[in-house]
Protein backbone atom coordinates (compact mmCIF):
# COMPACT_ATOMS: atom_id res chain seq x y z
CA UNK A 1 0.00 0.00 0.00
CA UNK A 2 2.85 2.19 0.45
CA UNK A 3 4.67 2.25 -2.67
CA UNK A 4 1.60 2.24 -5.65
CA UNK A 5 2.80 2.69 -9.32
CA UNK A 6 0.73 4.07 -11.85
CA UNK A 7 1.42 2.80 -15.29
CA UNK A 8 -0.69 4.96 -17.88
CA UNK A 9 -1.04 2.98 -21.19
CA UNK A 10 -3.76 5.03 -23.00
CA UNK A 11 -1.22 5.55 -26.10
CA UNK A 12 -1.49 1.34 -26.49
CA UNK A 13 -4.49 -0.06 -25.23
CA UNK A 14 -6.37 3.36 -26.54
CA UNK A 15 -5.13 2.66 -29.76
CA UNK A 16 -7.38 0.39 -30.29
CA UNK A 17 -10.15 2.83 -31.18
CA UNK A 18 -8.04 5.14 -33.25
CA UNK A 19 -5.43 2.69 -34.87
CA UNK A 20 -2.58 3.73 -32.79
CA UNK A 21 -3.00 7.53 -34.60
CA UNK A 22 -2.43 10.05 -31.96
CA UNK A 23 -1.33 13.21 -33.13
CA UNK A 24 2.22 14.95 -31.65
CA UNK A 25 1.00 17.63 -30.20
CA UNK A 26 -1.77 15.49 -28.18
CA UNK A 27 0.71 13.22 -27.38
CA UNK A 28 3.17 16.15 -25.88
CA UNK A 29 0.31 17.64 -24.03
CA UNK A 30 -0.54 14.08 -22.82
CA UNK A 31 2.54 13.74 -21.73
CA UNK A 32 2.73 16.37 -19.67
CA UNK A 33 -0.50 16.48 -18.40
CA UNK A 34 0.79 12.78 -17.64
CA UNK A 35 3.90 14.07 -15.31
CA UNK A 36 1.68 16.81 -13.45
CA UNK A 37 -0.71 13.65 -12.62
CA UNK A 38 1.20 11.72 -10.48
CA UNK A 39 1.75 9.41 -12.94
CA UNK A 40 5.15 6.75 -12.80
CA UNK A 41 4.89 5.39 -16.28
CA UNK A 42 3.82 5.81 -19.35
CA UNK A 43 3.97 3.26 -21.84
CA UNK A 44 4.27 4.88 -25.58
CA UNK A 45 2.76 1.95 -27.43
CA UNK A 46 3.06 -1.47 -28.80
CA UNK A 47 6.44 -2.25 -30.81
CA UNK A 48 5.63 -4.84 -33.51
CA UNK A 49 7.37 -5.89 -37.27
CA UNK A 50 3.07 -6.49 -38.22
CA UNK A 51 2.60 -3.75 -41.01
CA UNK A 52 -1.14 -4.44 -42.16
CA UNK A 53 -3.26 -1.68 -43.10
CA UNK A 54 -2.63 1.70 -41.39
CA UNK A 55 -1.73 2.21 -37.97
CA UNK A 56 -0.76 5.38 -36.38
CA UNK A 57 3.05 5.89 -34.51
CA UNK A 58 2.03 4.14 -31.55
CA UNK A 59 1.36 1.07 -32.74
CA UNK A 60 5.40 0.69 -33.51
CA UNK A 61 6.82 3.08 -31.01
CA UNK A 62 10.05 3.08 -33.13
CA UNK A 63 13.35 4.75 -31.46
CA UNK A 64 13.00 7.56 -33.94
CA UNK A 65 9.19 8.47 -33.30
CA UNK A 66 9.96 8.50 -29.58
CA UNK A 67 13.07 10.58 -30.30
CA UNK A 68 10.51 13.09 -31.80
CA UNK A 69 8.03 13.32 -28.04
CA UNK A 70 8.75 16.14 -25.34
CA UNK A 71 8.82 13.02 -22.70
CA UNK A 72 9.06 14.35 -19.08
CA UNK A 73 12.08 13.53 -16.56
CA UNK A 74 9.83 12.82 -14.27
CA UNK A 75 8.65 9.56 -15.61
CA UNK A 76 9.91 6.32 -17.09
CA UNK A 77 8.55 4.73 -20.21
CA UNK A 78 7.49 1.17 -21.47
CA UNK A 79 6.24 -0.13 -24.36
CA UNK A 80 4.16 -3.82 -24.89
CA UNK A 81 5.12 -6.73 -27.00
CA UNK A 82 2.64 -8.67 -27.99
CA UNK A 83 3.76 -12.67 -27.15
CA UNK A 84 2.67 -13.74 -30.53
CA UNK A 85 5.31 -12.17 -32.32
CA UNK A 86 8.25 -14.01 -29.90
CA UNK A 87 6.73 -17.80 -30.18
CA UNK A 88 5.97 -17.60 -34.20
CA UNK A 89 8.42 -19.20 -36.85
CA UNK A 90 10.70 -16.88 -36.27
CA UNK A 91 13.96 -17.38 -33.46
CA UNK A 92 13.05 -15.35 -30.28
CA UNK A 93 16.13 -13.57 -30.44
CA UNK A 94 15.62 -12.59 -33.63
CA UNK A 95 12.86 -11.02 -33.45
CA UNK A 96 13.77 -9.08 -30.32
CA UNK A 97 16.73 -7.87 -31.98
CA UNK A 98 14.69 -6.31 -34.59
CA UNK A 99 12.48 -4.19 -32.24
CA UNK A 100 14.90 -3.73 -29.66
CA UNK A 101 18.15 -2.19 -31.93
CA UNK A 102 19.33 0.03 -29.33
CA UNK A 103 20.24 -1.37 -25.21
CA UNK A 104 18.09 0.48 -22.38
CA UNK A 105 20.77 3.14 -21.71
CA UNK A 106 20.85 4.21 -25.39
CA UNK A 107 16.65 3.66 -25.86
CA UNK A 108 13.65 5.82 -25.28
CA UNK A 109 12.21 3.17 -22.86
CA UNK A 110 13.22 1.49 -19.58
CA UNK A 111 10.57 -0.98 -19.47
CA UNK A 112 9.33 -3.28 -21.72
CA UNK A 113 6.12 -5.83 -21.15
CA UNK A 114 5.22 -8.33 -23.10
CA UNK A 115 1.57 -9.92 -23.46
CA UNK A 116 1.23 -13.17 -23.14
CA UNK A 117 -2.17 -15.80 -23.38
CA UNK A 118 -1.80 -18.29 -21.17
CA UNK A 119 -0.59 -21.04 -24.07
CA UNK A 120 1.85 -18.38 -25.04
CA UNK A 121 3.76 -17.75 -21.78
CA UNK A 122 6.07 -20.37 -20.74
CA UNK A 123 7.70 -20.05 -24.82
CA UNK A 124 7.77 -16.27 -24.27
CA UNK A 125 9.48 -16.22 -20.66
CA UNK A 126 13.26 -16.63 -22.30
CA UNK A 127 12.75 -13.04 -23.87
CA UNK A 128 13.19 -11.71 -20.42
CA UNK A 129 16.85 -12.95 -20.46
CA UNK A 130 17.72 -11.43 -23.56
CA UNK A 131 16.20 -8.00 -22.69
CA UNK A 132 17.52 -7.57 -18.90
CA UNK A 133 21.37 -8.59 -20.70
CA UNK A 134 20.16 -5.25 -23.05
CA UNK A 135 19.37 -3.21 -19.41
CA UNK A 136 15.93 -3.07 -19.87
CA UNK A 137 12.98 -3.68 -16.52
CA UNK A 138 10.62 -6.82 -18.01
CA UNK A 139 7.38 -7.78 -17.25
CA UNK A 140 4.48 -10.24 -18.34
CA UNK A 141 0.88 -9.30 -18.30
CA UNK A 142 -0.95 -12.61 -18.35
CA UNK A 143 -3.92 -12.34 -20.16
CA UNK A 144 -7.54 -13.94 -19.35
CA UNK A 145 -6.29 -15.49 -16.18
CA UNK A 146 -10.02 -15.44 -14.39
CA UNK A 147 -11.84 -18.51 -15.84
CA UNK A 148 -8.10 -20.53 -15.14
CA UNK A 149 -8.09 -23.25 -11.87
CA UNK A 150 -5.88 -22.85 -8.91
CA UNK A 151 -3.50 -24.99 -10.25
CA UNK A 152 -2.65 -23.60 -13.45
CA UNK A 153 -2.56 -20.25 -11.75
CA UNK A 154 0.14 -21.52 -9.81
CA UNK A 155 1.99 -23.42 -12.49
CA UNK A 156 2.10 -19.75 -14.07
CA UNK A 157 3.86 -18.17 -11.45
CA UNK A 158 5.76 -21.28 -10.85
CA UNK A 159 7.52 -21.06 -14.25
CA UNK A 160 7.64 -17.28 -14.46
CA UNK A 161 9.99 -17.40 -10.97
CA UNK A 162 12.34 -19.36 -13.15
CA UNK A 163 13.41 -16.55 -14.86
CA UNK A 164 14.58 -12.82 -14.26
CA UNK A 165 11.81 -10.57 -14.58
CA UNK A 166 10.42 -7.70 -12.62
CA UNK A 167 6.85 -7.22 -12.37
CA UNK A 168 4.22 -10.40 -13.21
CA UNK A 169 1.21 -8.41 -14.17
CA UNK A 170 -2.53 -10.34 -14.30
CA UNK A 171 -5.48 -9.31 -16.52
CA UNK A 172 -8.94 -9.03 -16.23
CA UNK A 173 -9.42 -9.40 -19.98
CA UNK A 174 -13.42 -9.83 -20.17
CA UNK A 175 -13.61 -7.49 -17.31
CA UNK A 176 -15.69 -10.62 -15.48
CA UNK A 177 -13.83 -10.59 -11.97
CA UNK A 178 -14.52 -9.16 -8.91
CA UNK A 179 -12.86 -7.95 -5.77
CA UNK A 180 -12.72 -11.64 -4.25
CA UNK A 181 -11.87 -13.23 -7.40
CA UNK A 182 -8.64 -10.62 -7.74
CA UNK A 183 -7.74 -11.63 -4.40
CA UNK A 184 -8.10 -15.27 -4.82
CA UNK A 185 -5.86 -15.01 -8.34
CA UNK A 186 -3.13 -13.00 -6.26
CA UNK A 187 -3.40 -14.90 -3.52
CA UNK A 188 -2.48 -18.23 -5.87
CA UNK A 189 0.56 -16.37 -7.42
CA UNK A 190 1.90 -15.09 -4.46
CA UNK A 191 2.74 -19.21 -3.79
CA UNK A 192 5.49 -19.23 -6.21
CA UNK A 193 5.86 -15.72 -7.30
CA UNK A 194 7.34 -13.73 -4.60
CA UNK A 195 8.69 -10.80 -7.02
CA UNK A 196 6.41 -7.44 -7.59
CA UNK A 197 3.15 -7.64 -9.15
CA UNK A 198 0.76 -5.95 -11.13
CA UNK A 199 -2.90 -5.31 -12.28
CA UNK A 200 -4.31 -4.63 -15.67
CA UNK A 201 -8.49 -4.13 -15.19
CA UNK A 202 -11.19 -3.92 -18.00
CA UNK A 203 -14.47 -2.11 -17.21
CA UNK A 204 -17.33 -4.24 -17.94
CA UNK A 205 -18.82 -4.75 -15.14
CA UNK A 206 -17.97 -1.08 -13.90
CA UNK A 207 -15.30 -2.91 -11.47
CA UNK A 208 -11.79 -1.93 -13.13
CA UNK A 209 -10.89 0.53 -10.09
CA UNK A 210 -12.59 -1.40 -7.13
CA UNK A 211 -10.78 -4.39 -8.71
CA UNK A 212 -7.59 -2.09 -9.14
CA UNK A 213 -7.38 -1.43 -5.78
CA UNK A 214 -8.49 -3.95 -3.97
CA UNK A 215 -5.60 -5.97 -5.62
CA UNK A 216 -3.14 -2.91 -3.96
CA UNK A 217 -4.51 -3.66 -1.01
CA UNK A 218 -3.65 -7.07 -1.30
CA UNK A 219 0.39 -6.06 -1.87
CA UNK A 220 0.10 -5.75 -5.94
CA UNK A 221 2.59 -2.32 -6.11
CA UNK A 222 2.08 -2.00 -10.18
CA UNK A 223 -1.74 -0.42 -11.62
CA UNK A 224 -2.57 0.41 -14.97
CA UNK A 225 -5.28 2.90 -16.05
CA UNK A 226 -6.30 5.02 -19.04
CA UNK A 227 -7.60 8.69 -19.13
CA UNK A 228 -11.33 8.27 -19.25
CA UNK A 229 -10.30 4.26 -19.43
CA UNK A 230 -9.87 4.53 -22.89
CA UNK A 231 -9.23 1.06 -24.20
CA UNK A 232 -9.85 -2.51 -25.95
CA UNK A 233 -13.99 -2.78 -25.49
CA UNK A 234 -15.30 -1.11 -22.54
CA UNK A 235 -12.01 0.10 -21.90
CA UNK A 236 -10.09 0.53 -18.27
CA UNK A 237 -9.60 1.80 -15.09
CA UNK A 238 -9.00 5.42 -15.26
CA UNK A 239 -6.30 7.30 -14.71
CA UNK A 240 -8.25 10.37 -13.58
CA UNK A 241 -9.48 8.22 -10.58
CA UNK A 242 -6.96 6.40 -9.19
CA UNK A 243 -4.37 9.17 -9.67
CA UNK A 244 -6.83 10.86 -7.41
CA UNK A 245 -6.56 7.65 -5.41
CA UNK A 246 -3.22 7.12 -5.10
CA UNK A 247 -2.15 10.56 -4.26
CA UNK A 248 -3.94 10.69 -1.23
CA UNK A 249 -2.34 7.04 -0.09
CA UNK A 250 1.38 9.18 -1.07
CA UNK A 251 -0.08 12.38 0.95
CA UNK A 252 1.32 13.79 -1.75
CA UNK A 253 -0.69 16.42 -3.92
CA UNK A 254 -1.08 16.61 -7.82
CA UNK A 255 -2.08 18.96 -10.59
CA UNK A 256 -5.21 17.87 -12.01
CA UNK A 257 -6.01 20.81 -14.45
CA UNK A 258 -3.66 19.95 -17.16
CA UNK A 259 -4.97 16.25 -17.33
CA UNK A 260 -9.14 18.21 -17.22
CA UNK A 261 -8.25 20.11 -20.07
CA UNK A 262 -6.66 17.69 -22.15
CA UNK A 263 -10.19 15.20 -21.55
CA UNK A 264 -12.47 18.15 -22.37
CA UNK A 265 -10.40 18.98 -25.19
CA UNK A 266 -9.52 15.81 -27.07
CA UNK A 267 -10.60 12.90 -24.96
CA UNK A 268 -14.02 13.20 -24.64
CA UNK A 269 -15.19 14.17 -27.97
CA UNK A 270 -13.09 11.28 -29.05
CA UNK A 271 -15.04 8.75 -26.26
CA UNK A 272 -17.90 10.29 -27.86
CA UNK A 273 -17.06 9.59 -31.71
CA UNK A 274 -15.57 6.23 -30.82
CA UNK A 275 -17.90 5.05 -27.70
CA UNK A 276 -15.49 2.88 -25.26
CA UNK A 277 -16.94 2.85 -21.45
CA UNK A 278 -19.01 0.38 -20.21
CA UNK A 279 -22.24 -0.43 -20.76
CA UNK A 280 -25.16 -3.15 -20.54
CA UNK A 281 -23.75 -5.02 -23.26
CA UNK A 282 -20.38 -5.04 -22.01
CA UNK A 283 -21.96 -5.99 -18.46
CA UNK A 284 -23.31 -9.18 -20.14
CA UNK A 285 -20.24 -10.09 -21.83
CA UNK A 286 -17.85 -9.23 -18.31
CA UNK A 287 -20.68 -11.66 -16.91
CA UNK A 288 -20.57 -14.47 -19.12
CA UNK A 289 -16.63 -14.05 -20.31
CA UNK A 290 -16.85 -13.23 -23.61
CA UNK A 291 -14.25 -11.09 -25.30
CA UNK A 292 -15.10 -7.50 -25.20
CA UNK A 293 -14.07 -7.76 -29.09
CA UNK A 294 -17.41 -8.66 -29.76
CA UNK A 295 -19.08 -6.20 -28.69
CA UNK A 296 -16.60 -3.08 -29.83
CA UNK A 297 -17.72 -4.88 -33.77
CA UNK A 298 -21.18 -4.77 -32.93
CA UNK A 299 -21.45 -1.29 -32.13
CA UNK A 300 -19.76 -0.10 -34.46
CA UNK A 301 -21.28 -1.71 -37.24
CA UNK A 302 -24.60 -0.19 -37.99
CA UNK A 303 -25.91 -3.59 -39.03
CA UNK A 304 -26.77 -4.64 -35.59
CA UNK A 305 -29.78 -3.40 -33.88
CA UNK A 306 -30.09 -3.92 -29.55
CA UNK A 307 -31.89 -7.10 -30.07
CA UNK A 308 -29.20 -8.61 -32.82
CA UNK A 309 -26.87 -7.70 -29.98
CA UNK A 310 -28.48 -9.13 -27.08
CA UNK A 311 -28.94 -12.19 -29.64
CA UNK A 312 -25.40 -12.39 -30.53
CA UNK A 313 -24.43 -12.39 -26.87
CA UNK A 314 -26.74 -15.11 -25.74
CA UNK A 315 -25.28 -17.04 -28.45
CA UNK A 316 -21.73 -16.79 -27.75
CA UNK A 317 -22.54 -17.18 -24.24
CA UNK A 318 -23.68 -20.71 -25.62
CA UNK A 319 -21.08 -21.45 -27.97
CA UNK A 320 -18.12 -20.09 -26.24
CA UNK A 321 -16.44 -16.50 -26.61
CA UNK A 322 -13.65 -16.14 -25.00
CA UNK A 323 -11.40 -15.57 -28.18
CA UNK A 324 -12.30 -13.30 -30.35
CA UNK A 325 -13.26 -14.76 -34.01
CA UNK A 326 -15.23 -12.68 -36.78
CA UNK A 327 -16.64 -15.83 -37.94
CA UNK A 328 -18.15 -16.59 -34.78
CA UNK A 329 -19.35 -13.12 -35.19
CA UNK A 330 -21.04 -13.76 -38.36
CA UNK A 331 -22.49 -16.82 -36.86
CA UNK A 332 -24.16 -15.43 -33.97
CA UNK A 333 -26.41 -13.57 -36.24
CA UNK A 334 -27.69 -16.11 -38.34
CA UNK A 335 -30.09 -16.96 -35.09
CA UNK A 336 -31.63 -20.32 -36.97
CA UNK A 337 -29.28 -22.99 -36.72
CA UNK A 338 -31.63 -25.78 -37.86
CA UNK A 339 -34.16 -25.50 -40.66
CA UNK A 340 -38.07 -26.82 -40.06
CA UNK A 341 -40.37 -26.66 -42.62
CA UNK A 342 -43.53 -24.12 -41.76
CA UNK A 343 -47.34 -25.30 -41.98
CA UNK A 344 -48.56 -22.42 -43.27
CA UNK A 345 -48.83 -21.41 -47.53
CA UNK A 346 -49.47 -17.88 -47.75
CA UNK A 347 -50.83 -18.72 -51.49
CA UNK A 348 -53.73 -18.93 -49.80
CA UNK A 349 -54.26 -14.79 -49.08
CA UNK A 350 -51.73 -13.46 -51.43
CA UNK A 351 -52.03 -15.15 -54.59
CA UNK A 352 -52.89 -12.82 -57.54
CA UNK A 353 -52.88 -9.84 -55.21
CA UNK A 354 -51.13 -6.80 -54.38
CA UNK A 355 -49.15 -6.65 -51.47
CA UNK A 356 -47.99 -3.52 -49.33
CA UNK A 357 -45.18 -3.97 -46.74
CA UNK A 358 -44.94 -1.63 -44.19
CA UNK A 359 -41.58 -0.62 -42.88
CA UNK A 360 -40.10 1.38 -40.35
CA UNK A 361 -38.93 4.61 -41.84
CA UNK A 362 -40.35 7.85 -40.78
CA UNK A 363 -41.87 7.84 -44.69
CA UNK A 364 -45.18 5.43 -43.66
CA UNK A 365 -46.34 8.09 -41.07
CA UNK A 366 -45.34 11.52 -43.28
CA UNK A 367 -47.65 10.01 -46.48
CA UNK A 368 -49.80 8.48 -43.84
CA UNK A 369 -53.34 9.45 -45.39
CA UNK A 370 -52.06 8.69 -49.07
CA UNK A 371 -51.16 5.38 -47.68
CA UNK A 372 -54.58 4.71 -46.32
CA UNK A 373 -56.61 5.96 -49.43
CA UNK A 374 -54.44 4.08 -51.46
CA UNK A 375 -55.27 0.85 -49.31
CA UNK A 376 -58.97 1.22 -49.19
CA UNK A 377 -59.50 2.31 -52.89
CA UNK A 378 -57.33 -0.64 -54.04
CA UNK A 379 -57.71 -2.85 -50.78
CA UNK A 380 -54.16 -4.27 -51.67
CA UNK A 381 -53.04 -7.66 -48.83
CA UNK A 382 -50.82 -4.95 -46.34
CA UNK A 383 -48.11 -6.63 -44.13
CA UNK A 384 -46.48 -4.45 -41.21
CA UNK A 385 -43.38 -5.40 -40.05
CA UNK A 386 -42.90 -6.32 -36.82
CA UNK A 387 -44.99 -3.96 -34.61
CA UNK A 388 -45.09 -1.11 -37.24
CA UNK A 389 -48.42 0.78 -36.28
CA UNK A 390 -48.29 4.19 -38.44
CA UNK A 391 -51.52 3.35 -40.48
CA UNK A 392 -55.44 2.19 -39.22
CA UNK A 393 -54.94 -1.11 -37.60
CA UNK A 394 -57.90 -1.60 -39.33
CA UNK A 395 -56.27 -1.11 -42.66
CA UNK A 396 -53.66 -4.31 -41.86
CA UNK A 397 -54.08 -7.75 -43.24
CA UNK A 398 -51.11 -9.45 -41.35
CA UNK A 399 -48.09 -8.73 -39.09
CA UNK A 400 -44.84 -10.19 -39.87
CA UNK A 401 -41.37 -10.77 -37.37
CA UNK A 402 -38.58 -13.40 -37.36
CA UNK A 403 -35.84 -12.00 -35.65
CA UNK A 404 -36.56 -14.22 -31.64
CA UNK A 405 -34.78 -11.71 -29.53
CA UNK A 406 -37.34 -8.39 -31.13
CA UNK A 407 -40.34 -11.22 -30.97
CA UNK A 408 -39.79 -11.66 -27.20
CA UNK A 409 -39.55 -8.00 -27.03
CA UNK A 410 -42.71 -7.56 -28.63
CA UNK A 411 -44.65 -10.39 -27.63
CA UNK A 412 -46.60 -8.17 -25.41
CA UNK A 413 -47.48 -5.88 -28.24
CA UNK A 414 -48.97 -8.89 -30.57
CA UNK A 415 -51.20 -10.05 -27.93
CA UNK A 416 -53.18 -6.49 -28.77
CA UNK A 417 -52.89 -6.96 -32.25
CA UNK A 418 -55.75 -7.99 -34.34
CA UNK A 419 -54.10 -9.29 -37.07
CA UNK A 420 -52.36 -12.77 -37.29
CA UNK A 421 -48.70 -12.99 -36.74
CA UNK A 422 -46.66 -14.92 -39.10
CA UNK A 423 -43.55 -15.94 -37.84
CA UNK A 424 -41.04 -19.13 -38.22
CA UNK A 425 -43.20 -20.94 -35.39
CA UNK A 426 -41.46 -24.31 -35.43
CA UNK A 427 -38.00 -22.88 -35.37
CA UNK A 428 -38.91 -20.37 -32.22
CA UNK A 429 -37.48 -21.79 -28.85
CA UNK A 430 -40.40 -23.44 -26.49
CA UNK A 431 -39.94 -20.42 -24.30
CA UNK A 432 -40.82 -17.88 -27.03
CA UNK A 433 -43.30 -20.15 -28.22
CA UNK A 434 -44.93 -20.15 -24.55
CA UNK A 435 -44.94 -16.18 -24.68
CA UNK A 436 -46.34 -15.41 -28.36
CA UNK A 437 -49.53 -18.20 -26.98
CA UNK A 438 -51.96 -15.94 -26.90
CA UNK A 439 -51.78 -14.53 -30.85
CA UNK A 440 -52.48 -16.28 -33.56
CA UNK A 441 -49.38 -17.21 -35.18
CA UNK A 442 -49.56 -18.64 -38.91
CA UNK A 443 -45.88 -21.11 -39.48
CA UNK A 444 -43.94 -20.16 -42.29
CA UNK A 445 -40.38 -21.75 -42.32
CA UNK A 446 -37.17 -20.10 -43.14
CA UNK A 447 -33.57 -21.24 -43.75
CA UNK A 448 -30.75 -19.09 -44.38
CA UNK A 449 -28.29 -18.73 -46.91
CA UNK A 450 -25.89 -15.99 -48.21
CA UNK A 451 -27.14 -13.79 -50.88
CA UNK A 452 -30.07 -16.15 -51.86
CA UNK A 453 -33.78 -16.52 -52.25
CA UNK A 454 -36.00 -19.02 -53.33
CA UNK A 455 -39.40 -19.54 -52.33
CA UNK A 456 -41.50 -22.85 -51.33
CA UNK A 457 -45.11 -23.01 -50.35
CA UNK A 458 -44.29 -22.98 -46.40
CA UNK A 459 -40.81 -21.71 -46.24
CA UNK A 460 -38.10 -19.94 -47.85
CA UNK A 461 -34.42 -19.22 -48.12
CA UNK A 462 -33.59 -15.89 -47.47
CA UNK A 463 -29.96 -14.23 -47.12
CA UNK A 464 -30.17 -12.89 -43.51
CA UNK A 465 -32.42 -13.01 -40.89
CA UNK A 466 -33.97 -9.68 -41.37
CA UNK A 467 -37.73 -9.03 -41.25
CA UNK A 468 -37.76 -7.25 -44.80
CA UNK A 469 -36.12 -10.60 -46.48
CA UNK A 470 -39.00 -12.69 -44.24
CA UNK A 471 -41.70 -10.67 -45.54
CA UNK A 472 -40.38 -10.32 -49.58
CA UNK A 473 -39.84 -14.46 -49.41
CA UNK A 474 -43.46 -14.58 -47.85
CA UNK A 475 -44.79 -12.71 -50.62
CA UNK A 476 -42.92 -14.20 -53.36
CA UNK A 477 -44.07 -17.66 -51.82
CA UNK A 478 -47.71 -16.42 -51.59
CA UNK A 479 -47.39 -15.41 -55.66
CA UNK A 480 -48.40 -11.83 -55.24
CA UNK A 481 -48.84 -10.22 -58.61
CA UNK A 482 -46.89 -7.34 -57.44
CA UNK A 483 -45.31 -5.50 -53.86
CA UNK A 484 -45.17 -2.43 -52.97
CA UNK A 485 -42.71 -0.98 -50.35
CA UNK A 486 -43.74 2.35 -47.93
CA UNK A 487 -41.36 3.45 -44.88
CA UNK A 488 -38.20 2.10 -46.26
CA UNK A 489 -36.24 5.43 -46.23
CA UNK A 490 -32.81 4.32 -46.40
CA UNK A 491 -29.86 4.97 -44.53
CA UNK A 492 -26.87 7.64 -45.41
CA UNK A 493 -24.84 6.04 -48.24
CA UNK A 494 -21.44 5.39 -45.84
CA UNK A 495 -23.78 3.65 -43.33
CA UNK A 496 -23.35 -0.41 -43.82
CA UNK A 497 -26.97 -1.03 -43.41
CA UNK A 498 -27.60 0.70 -46.84
CA UNK A 499 -25.31 -1.73 -48.43
CA UNK A 500 -27.28 -5.15 -46.77
CA UNK A 501 -30.76 -3.91 -47.92
CA UNK A 502 -29.39 -3.20 -51.40
CA UNK A 503 -28.17 -6.76 -51.20
CA UNK A 504 -31.43 -7.87 -50.31
CA UNK A 505 -33.26 -5.93 -52.91
CA UNK A 506 -30.64 -7.21 -55.73
CA UNK A 507 -30.73 -10.55 -54.41
CA UNK A 508 -34.91 -10.65 -54.53
CA UNK A 509 -34.73 -9.37 -58.02
CA UNK A 510 -32.69 -12.15 -59.20
CA UNK A 511 -35.35 -14.74 -57.67
CA UNK A 512 -38.52 -13.67 -59.07
CA UNK A 513 -39.74 -11.56 -61.63
CA UNK A 514 -42.81 -10.21 -58.98
CA UNK A 515 -42.37 -6.61 -59.62
CA UNK A 516 -41.13 -4.59 -56.59
CA UNK A 517 -41.88 -0.75 -56.11
CA UNK A 518 -41.54 1.99 -53.62
CA UNK A 519 -44.30 4.06 -53.53
CA UNK A 520 -43.01 6.40 -50.74
CA UNK A 521 -39.48 7.94 -50.70
CA UNK A 522 -36.20 6.16 -50.67
CA UNK A 523 -32.22 6.17 -51.01
CA UNK A 524 -32.02 2.49 -51.87
CA UNK A 525 -32.08 1.26 -55.38
CA UNK A 526 -35.41 0.47 -55.82
CA UNK A 527 -38.06 1.48 -58.36
CA UNK A 528 -40.16 4.27 -57.34
CA UNK A 529 -43.47 5.69 -58.09
CA UNK A 530 -45.55 8.65 -55.79
CA UNK A 531 -48.25 6.97 -54.05
CA UNK A 532 -50.42 10.48 -54.71
CA UNK A 533 -50.57 9.63 -58.53
CA UNK A 534 -51.11 6.01 -57.40
CA UNK A 535 -54.46 6.69 -56.26
CA UNK A 536 -55.62 8.05 -59.70
CA UNK A 537 -53.61 5.47 -61.70
CA UNK A 538 -52.61 2.26 -61.26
Amino acid sequence: MNNPLILDCTLRDGGYYNNWNFSPDVTNEYLAAMSEAGVDVVELGLRSLINKGFKGASAYSTENYLRTLELPSTMSYSVMVNASELVGDDSLVSVLTKLFPEPADKSSVSIVRIACHIHEFKEALPASNWLKDRGFIVGYNLMQIADRSQKEVEQLAFEAAKYPVDVLYFADSMGSMGPSQTTQVISWLRKYWKGEMGIHTHDNMGLALTNTLTALENGVSWLDSTVTGMGRGPGNARTEELTIEVSEIRKKPINMVPLMGIIASYFQPLKKQCGWGSNTYYYLAGKYGIHPTYIQEMLNDTRYTEEDILAAINYLKQVGGKKYSSNALSESRQFFQEFVDGSWSPESLLSGREVLILGAGPGVLDHKIALEGYIKDFEPIVIALNTQSSVDQALINLRVACHPVRLLADCHAHENFSQPLVTPVSMLPDSLKKALDKSELLDFGLRLEAEKFSFDATSAVIPNSLVISYALAIAASGKANRILLAGFDGYSADDQRTLEMQNIFHAYNKATDIELLSVTPTLYNVPTKSIYAMQVSI
